[in-house]
C-alpha cells in the first residue's frame, strides 16, 4: 500500500480539492476536519452526502439532495422519545398540544399535552404554560419546544423541554409586537414568527434564536397582512398558508401561500395557492419533503386536506379528507406520520373536540383515529422534536 504525505491538496486549477475514487480511509488517530460554516451560509445544489460544521447549532451536517436539503447528523441520531402511557409506551417523535378553549365557553387553557407519533393512543399531561392563551404560535429545535404569544393577546415566549416533561418556563423574553393567531416555523436554530392579530391583521415577521431566546428581531413582511393561518417547513424553507381575520362574520378568506427562507431576513415569496381559500386553517405539518395543511373554516368548518411539495414553487395539491369537517385545531408530526389534535366542528352541532386524527405523509388519503386529548378544546397549536424543518 502506498503512502502519501502532503500538507495540502488541490486539484490542477487550485479552485478546489481532487476527487479520490476507490475505497479511501482516513487513519489518523488525530481528527479529520470537515469544512465549516454558519446556517446562513450553507451551500446549495451539492453532491447528495457532502459534509459540513455547522457552527451555529454546533452540529456535523450533511447534503440530503436539493429537494431536501441539509440534515444535522446529531439530531438524526437523537435518541427517541416515550415512557409513558397510552400513545406513549412506544418510542418515536414526541408530539406537543399547547394551549386552547372551549367554545361557547370560551375559557383559555393553559394545558400542554404530548403524544408518541409512532404509536397510538391518548395523549398524556405534559405540564402547563406560563398562561392560559389560545391561538399561541409553537415550534420546536430537537430539544425544545417554542410557545410564543396568543389571546388574551401578549407577546410572552414560553420554551420547554421536549425530553422532559414538566411547565414552561416564560424565558423573560417578547415578540416584536404582542399578537394572537399568528403561526411558526423553524429550522432548529432560529424560530420564525408570521402574521398574527392585534384588533387588526398584521404582517410582521420576526424571529428568535431558540438556543438563547432573546427579544424577537425584525425578519421581513408577509405580502399580506393574515391570522389564522397555518404553517410548516423543510430545513431551509418555511411556508405560510391561507388564513382571515378572526372575525367569522366576515372572515376574509385567503387561498396565498407564501414562503420565506427560515436562514435569511426578507420578506415573504409568493409560492402559490390551497386549493380552497380559507381561514382559521391553524392546522399545518410536514417532514423535509412535504407540508400538509388540514381542515379550515371557508365559511363553515372544511375536511379539506391539502399538501405541497416545499422545496418547488406551486399550487396545493388535495390530499384527502380529516374523519368530521373541523377546524382550529393543532398539528405535529414525524417525518412519516401527520397528526391533527382537537379543533371546533362536527355535525349536529359545531363543538370542540378532544379527537386525535392522523395521516400518512408521504402517502395520500383519509386521515384515521389515533386517540384522545386529555381535555376537549380548539384553537390550540401543535409542535413536535422531529417536523421537517429538523
Amino acid at each position: 500500500m502506498s503512502e502519501v504525505r502532503v500538507n495540502n491538496l488541490s486539484n490542477e486549477n487550485s479552485s478546489g480539492g481532487p476527487t479520490l475514487s476507490g475505497i479511501t480511509t482516513f487513519s489518523s488517530s488525530n481528527f479529520f476536519v470537515p469544512p465549516s460554516g454558519d446556517t446562513a451560509s450553507r451551500p446549495t445544489s451539492c453532491p447528495s452526502g457532502s459534509l459540513r460544521f455547522n457552527t451555529d447549532s454546533a452540529n456535523l451536517e450533511y447534503y440530503r439532495g436539493d429537494g431536501i436539503g441539509w440534515v444535522e447528523i446529531e439530531s438524526e441520531l437523537a435518541e427517541p422519545l416515550g415512557g409513558g402511557t397510552g400513545s406513549n409506551t412506544g418510542l418515536g417523535v414526541r408530539g406537543i398540544f399547547a394551549g386552547g378553549q372551549n367554545v361557547p365557553g370560551s375559557d383559555k387553557f393553559n394545558t400542554i399535552d404530548f403524544i408518541t407519533i409512532t404509536t397510538l393512543g391518548n395523549a398524556q399531561d405534559f405540564g402547563d404554560l406560563s398562561d392560559a392563551v389560545n391561538t399561541a404560535a409553537t415550534t420546536a429545535s430537537r430539544t425544545r419546544g417554542i410557545m410564543a404569544g396568543g389571546y388574551p393577546t401578549r407577546g410572552d415566549i414560553d420554551f420547554i423541554t421536549i425530553a422532559s416533561t414538566g411547565n414552561a418556563t416564560d424565558s423573560g423574553s417578547d415578540l416584536s409586537v404582542n399578537r394572537n393567531n399568528h403561526a411558526a416555523c423553524s429550522d432548529g436554530n432560529r424560530a420564525v414568527f408570521s402574521g398574527g392579530y392585534t384588533g387588526s391583521l398584521i404582517n410582521t415577521i420576526d424571529y428568535i434564536t431558540i438556543a438563547a431566546i432573546g427579544t424577537a428581531q425584525d425578519f421581513g413582511d408577509l405580502n399580506n397582512g393574515t391570522s389564522s393561518h397555518a404553517s410548516c417547513e423543510s430545513s431551509t424553507r418555511g411556508i405560510i398558508a391561507g388564513g382571515a381575520s378572526p372575525n367569522l362574520s366576515s372572515p376574509n378568506n385567503s387561498n396565498v401561500i407564501d414562503y420565506i427562507t427560515i436562514a435569511s431576513t426578507g420578506n415573504a415569496t409568493d409560492f402559490g395557492d390551497l386549493t380552497q381559500a380559507r381561514g382559521s386553517l391553524d392546522c399545518g405539518f410536514g417532514n423535509s419533503t412535504r407540508g400538509i395543511f388540514a381542515g379550515g373554516y371557508a365559511p363553515g368548518d372544511q375536511n379539506t386536506i391539502d399538501f405541497i411539495t416545499i422545496a418547488t414553487t406551486g399550487s396545493a395539491t388535495d390530499f384527502g379528507d380529516t374523519t368530521f369537517a373541523l377546524s382550529q385545531a393543532g398539528g405535529c408530526a414525524s417525518p412519516i406520520r401527520g397528526v391533527i389534535g382537537g379543533g371546533i366542528g362536527g355535525a349536529p352541532s359545531r363543538s370542540h373536540k378532544n379527537i386525535i386524527q392522523f395521516v400518512n405523509i408521504l402517502s395520500t388519503g383519509n386521515a384515521a383515529d389515533f386517540g384522545d386529548l386529555s381535555q376537549s378544546r380548539n384553537a390550540l397549536r401543535g409542535t413536535s422534536n422531529g417536523h421537517g424543518g429538523l
